[in-house]
């Protein structure tokens, strides 16, 4: 039925009072569970919860957290933005979610078929959801680089992404920029890195770009998509080992990628990658 939709199945034929929504190639972390129970008895309409970030064999730690949030935080119904700036850049993983299935069921889901973000639109959509948490200990290890929709990053975190975050009304513009740009695809930053990821070709160009750029930016756009990813990649793995040391993740991406070089390998496993 399609991702959003299979997920709203699978909450309508649980019986349980509280839903997962569970990835099927990720890890529980030990003692998630019995946490997670403790958390539950304090009646939370919904439990956001925190994750580490493997590689695809689950032998190296990418991320020991995805969220900027260091402590557990609760929020009210009318802390919303608050919650939205705090933690809607990682509810882009829907395995962080634990909702009351009642409170699921009692909102509109329909409307976000399609979105691949269901629970974003179940989670913010008005009335306020009235008690939530945030738990900053992590409680999953997501294997990383093994999404169902890889081949489609660049249509989804650059216009699908954004463009669902930014058309909730109801939050400052402050709090939708901390979870996404709204128009990410304008910064000639993301393309490289999307060209050197092996997201960026001539189809993505042709089909998202080429529409809607103009000028100095279209030629901008066009000197990124004719540039040879390879050396792309080679050039943005220098530019890691040498500035962006920390960013096991985005190193990783580019010692895995299709055009991944002799660069980008020796950089990644200069840093243990």
């Amino acid at each position: 039925s399609g991702v959003d939709q299979d997920y709203d199945k699978a909450v309508g034929y649980a019986n349980g009072e509280y839903c997962w929504l569970m990835t099927d190639d990720d890890l529980l972390a030990p003692g998630a569970v019995q946490r997670l129970l403790r958390e539950l008895d304090d009646n939370h309409d919904l439990l956001i919860v925190n994750q580490e970030v493997r590689s695809v064999d689950f032998s190296l730690l990418l991320a020991s957290t995805r969220f900027a949030l260091n402590v557990d935080r609760q929020y009210a119904a009318g802390q919303r933005d608050e919650m939205f700036a705090d933690t809607a850049q990682g509810l882009s993983f829907i395995g962080c979610v634990v909702i009351k299935r009642s409170v699921w069921m009692a909102r509109d889901r329909a409307s976000w078929y399609g979105s691949l973000f269901i629970h974003v639109g179940v989670i913010f959509q008005n009335p306020p959801i009235e008690r939530a948490k945030f738990i900053t200990e992590p409680m999953l290890i997501i294997r990383y680089g093994n999404a169902m929709w890889t081949a489609r990053s660049f249509e989804i975190w650059m216009f699908m992404w954004p463009r669902m975050l930014w058309a909730f009304s109801d939050f400052s513009a402050n709090a939708k920029s901390r979870a996404s740009p709204r128009e990410p695809w304008r910064n000639i930053k993301q393309l490289l890195v999307y060209r050197a990821y092996g997201g960026f070709s001539k189809a993505e160009y042709r089909r998202f770009l080429a529409p809607q750029v103009r000028g100095s930016y279209r030629l901008l756009c066009l000197a990124v998509v004719n540039c040879p990813a390879a050396l792309v990649n080679a050039l943005a793995s220098l530019y890691g080992l040498i500035c962006r040391r920390n960013a096991r993740m985005e190193m990783y991406s580019l010692a895995t990628s299709p055009h991944a070089s002799w660069i980008s390998r020796l950089a990644a496993r200069h840093l243990g990658l």
